[in-house]
């Protein structure tokens, strides 16, 4: 069992910037890929970015490569997500996500344990 818990979320300006956190419990963190997904109101949640275990490998959404970056600390159980340039169509709840296989990550069906999410709001 993997609990995650996302932090980081505010409401910030157009061309801002905001960093999410995403602490894991267990000892296995390093074995999940990770990854980050977000849904607007009335819309689907959809994949932001993923990680695989090493940290060898990143995928991102098109949306927003080049202005976010993914990454991970595995000592302490962290997965980052550092998003520069945001855009008022960034706003959305922010959800970190666990998966057994880095293979197909950004599809919701890879992961098996799911944060809360953090709210991110920004302002045009």
């Amino acid at each position: 069992q993997v609990q995650l818990v996302e932090s980081g979320g505010g409401l910030v300006q157009a061309g801002g910037s905001l960093r999410l956190s995403c602490v894991a419990s267990g000892r296995t963190f390093s074995s999940y890929a990770m990854g980050w997904f977000r849904q607007a109101p009335g819309k689907e949640r959809e994949f932001v970015a993923a990680i695989s275990g090493s940290a060898g490998s990143t995928r991102y959404a098109d949306s927003v490569k080049g202005r976010f970056t993914i990454s991970r600390d595995n000592a302490k159980n962290t997965v980052l997500l550092q998003m520069n340039s945001l855009k008022p169509e960034d706003t959305a709840g922010y959800y970190c996500a666990a998966a057994k296989y880095y293979s197909s990550t950004s599809a919701m069906r890879a992961y098996d344990y799911w944060g809360q999410g953090t709210q991110v709001t920004v302002s045009s």
